[in-house]
C-alpha cells in the first residue's frame, strides 16, 4: 500500500479550503501543555462563572486524543463574518434607544454553515486518499480553538483572549477537523499585540481583568449570552444598550484595520438587527421572537433572556415615556427574572426623572 504524499496533501487540503470559501487553513500538533496550564488555572479562579461545562470536560479541551482517540494533527479554519452593510458599531451604540447586537450574532448561526464546509473539506480528503480518521469541530465540543488556531498559523491571541490575524484583525470564526493523519504542521503564529492596551481599557465592565486573562462573570457577553440568571446589579448600568454580546475589545484593537467584511450571503444583517429600537426588540412576543431568530446564534438564549437583556437597556437609555410605557406592558410577564429587570429599569427611569 503507497502512502500519501503527506506535504502535498496538506497543500492541497489548504486549497480546498480555500475553495469551500475559509479564508485561512493551518495545520497543528496537538500539544497543549502551556495552555492546558493556563485553562486550569483559569477554572481554579472561578473566571468561568457558571459555564459549569468547561469544568465538566476536564483536560479532554487541552488533549485532543482524550477527545478523539487517534488524532495526530488539528487542522483549523477561520471565516471572516463582519457583514458588510451592517451600521456602524459606535453609531449604534452611541444611541441608547437602540439595541446593540454583537456583529457575530446579525446574520445566520455560522455552527451549521462551517460544519457543512469542514465536512465538504473532510470529503475531498476521503476521495482522494480514502477513508481517514476524522471529527469535525465548531464551538461544539471541548476544543481550546484559539490555542490551536494560533499553533497552525492563523494567528496569536490577544490580550482581551481572542486571535488576532496580522493581515485580517479578529472578526473571524473558527472550526477544526480533527484527523489522524500525520500532516506537516505550520509554524505558531507570533504575538504582536505589543505595549497596546486599548482593549483592557475599553471593556465597559473591565472583565478583562489583566493581559490575557479574562474574567467572564463580568464580560457583557457572558451575562447576555450564557448567565440564565439576575444579572448582577453592580454591572447593569455598565452594560449599555448591549443587549447580545459585546464587541468594545475589538472595535478598539488597531489590528482590526486589516479587517475584511464577510462575503458570505448567510452572514448579512437579518431584521435590522444592526440598530433596532429597543422598544421594537421588546414588543416581540415568544412567536415572533423565535420566528425572527430561526436559525441565529440569538435564539439560543430564549425569549425570557432576551426580554431580561432589553430591559436591562431600557433602563439604562435617557428617560422617556414610550419607555416607561413598554416597560409597564411587562411589568405583569409570568416570568420572574423577567419581572425583576423591568422592576429595575422602571427604577432606573424614576431616578432619571428625579
Amino acid at each position: 500500500m503507497n502512502l500519501p504524499d503527506y506535504a502535498k496533501l496538506a497543500d492541497d487540503i489548504k486549497r480546498w479550503g480555500s475553495e469551500l470559501g475559509f479564508q485561512q487553513v493551518g495545520i497543528s500538533a496537538t500539544d497543549l501543555d502551556e495552555d492546558e496550564t493556563h485553562l486550569l488555572n483559569w477554572l481554579a479562579a472561578g473566571h468561568h462563572g457558571a459555564m459549569d461545562y468547561m469544568q465538566r470536560h476536564g483536560v479532554k479541551r487541552s488533549r485532543p486524543a482524550d477527545l478523539v482517540a487517534g488524532t495526530l494533527r488539528v487542522i483549523s479554519v477561520r471565516m471572516d463574518y463582519d457583514p458588510p452593510a451592517a451600521r456602524d458599531a459606535w453609531e449604534v451604540i452611541d444611541a441608547p434607544a437602540l439595541g446593540y447586537v454583537s456583529h457575530y450574532a446579525l446574520g445566520r448561526d455560522y455552527h451549521k454553515l462551517m460544519r457543512q464546509r469542514l465536512q465538504k473539506l473532510a470529503d475531498r480528503v476521503a476521495a482522494h486518499i480514502g477513508p481517514f480518521g476524522y471529527r469535525a469541530f465548531v464551538d461544539s465540543a471541548p476544543v481550546l480553538e484559539k490555542a490551536l488556531a494560533r499553533n497552525a498559523g492563523l494567528g496569536w491571541i490577544g490580550k482581551h483572549t481572542a486571535l488576532i490575524n496580522a493581515n485580517a484583525g479578529s472578526w473571524f470564526f473558527l472550526g477544526e477537523l480533527y484527523t489522524d493523519l500525520p500532516l506537516p504542521t505550520d509554524a505558531p503564529a507570533s504575538a504582536h499585540c505589543g505595549t497596546c492596551e486599548r482593549c483592557i481599557q475599553i471593556c465597559p465592565t473591565q472583565a478583562i481583568v489583566a493581559p490575557y486573562q479574562l474574567d467572564a462573570r463580568r464580560c457583557i457577553s457572558y451575562l447576555t449570552i450564557e448567565l440564565r440568571e439576575s444579572i448582577p446589579l453592580e454591572l447593569r448600568p455598565l452594560i449599555g444598550n448591549r443587549i447580545y454580546g459585546c464587541d468594545d475589545c475589538q472595535l478598539v484593537c488597531p489590528w482590526n484595520k486589516f479587517a475584511k467584511k464577510s462575503i458570505e450571503a448567510d452572514f448579512a444583517v437579518r431584521h435590522g438587527l444592526d440598530g433596532a429600537a429597543l422598544t421594537a426588540l421588546f414588543a416581540w412576543s415568544e412567536t415572533e421572537f423565535l420566528t425572527r431568530t430561526e436559525g441565529s446564534a440569538i435564539r439560543r438564549i430564549g425569549h425570557e433572556c432576551w426580554l431580561r437583556n432589553i430591559a436591562v437597556a431600557l433602563g439604562n437609555a435617557p428617560r422617556s415615556d414610550e419607555i416607561i410605557a413598554a416597560l409597564r406592558s411587562r411589568i405583569d410577564h409570568p416570568s420572574t427574572l423577567v419581572r425583576e429587570h423591568v422592576q429595575w429599569a422602571l427604577e432606573q427611569q424614576a431616578l432619571a426623572a428625579a
